[in-house]
């Protein structure tokens, strides 16, 4: 079947500005971290993306080593581009990382200039693209010296691979030393990709989000969900299809207290009264704060996108409402 987009695909969604860049992000962005490797189902995916693409989700993320097995969610979306979106390209924000472990030997992994510059001309055949909207480091390296990294995400700014370049997992110091770094290259650090959900505040504690809008950097946070435990799933235990139940997650089973359950079931109580979901409301609750960009989703199947993205349709809460949620995670 040929996709063609939905002429109302702009109506709804909520687009805000990057920091201080031209560049205007969806309020809900779509993440490729699990669901469309190589290990999935193939059309489920592509009606993902699809119904995204209609909802207004411009922007979709990637990196080298999602799958599984690693590289194969960069080539699936790489198929479902060439046969559904390639009249669609400019209206696209793509973005992909490296700094995990990709390939066997010293140089696939971590911060170097070598392997970033060699992970991005992969994921850009992998995909069939020539260049990428946002190309990121996706964590620290201590063994790096950062003039390094930075340099590497320069250059390959100046050679167009990426219009713009960003960081992910970087605290508020290593932010701020980015930054410096990049500046004096002349190249703006467009956006730092940290994780932050109501079950996860470290960027609270850490004064990241001071630092990015103090140096006009934008913010897209990723597990916004914590991993599905703020979504329904849980409410009643743990189901054998969840991401907990799996060996090799990174949610495991004995962090899944009774006093965690108490806690997101009372959440789940006041997302109700505000007529949403709790999934609904945990991303609500992160674009309440204008230092945030995007919130970053995934999504198994069409029907979790589409409530998720029904989040922008109520993002304000009254002072009770946050005090009761303060409250309980705090």
């Amino acid at each position: 079947m040929v996709y063609s987009a939905s002429k109302n695909r702009y109506d709804s969604m909520k687009y805000n500005r990057c920091g201080k860049s031209g560049l205007k992000l969806p309020a809900v962005s779509l993440g490729l971290w699990h669901n469309f490797g190589g290990v999935d189902v193939f059309e489920n995916g592509r009606a993902i993306v699809g119904k995204a693409f209609d909802l207004g989700v411009t922007h979709f993320d990637l990196a080298n080593n999602y799958g599984p097995p690693p590289g194969s969610a960069e080539e699936n979306f790489g198929r479902i581009l060439k046969h559904d979106f390639s009249a669609y390209r400019d209206e696209m924000i793509i973005s992909t990382k490296a700094g995990y472990d990709m390939w066997q030997g010293p140089y696939g992994n971590f911060g170097s200039k070598k392997y970033l510059v060699s992970s991005l001309d992969q994921s850009l055949k992998r995909m069939g693209l020539d260049y990428v909207d946002i190309f990121y480091h996706h964590r620290w390296d201590n063994e790096t010296p950062l003039e390094e990294t930075m340099g590497a995400l320069q250059q390959i700014h100046q050679q167009g691979k990426a219009l713009y370049i960003g960081v992910s997992n970087y605290n508020s110091e290593r932010s701020q030393r980015a930054v410096a770094i990049l500046k004096q290259m002349g190249v703006p650090l467009l956006i730092n990709q940290p994780s932050y959900s109501m079950l996860n505040r470290w960027v609270e504690d850490d004064g990241l989000l001071e630092v990015l809008e103090s140096n006009g950097v934008g913010c897209i946070c990723f597990s916004p969900l914590a991993q599905g435990l703020l979504t329904d799933r849980y409410l009643k235990g743990i189901p054998e299809d969840s991401r907990a139940f799996k060996p090799h997650g990174f949610l495991k089973q004995e962090s899944i207290t009774p006093e965690l359950l108490v806690k997101i079931k009372a959440l789940n109580a006041i997302a109700l009264k505000r007529g949403q979901s709790l999934a609904q409301m945990s991303i609500a609750w992160l674009l309440k704060d204008t230092r945030i960009t995007s919130v970053l989703i995934g999504a198994s199947s069409v029907k979790q996108l589409e409530n998720n993205v029904e989040a922008i349709n109520n993002l304000k809460f009254e002072e009770q409402e946050i005090q009761q949620i303060a409250a309980l995670i705090n």
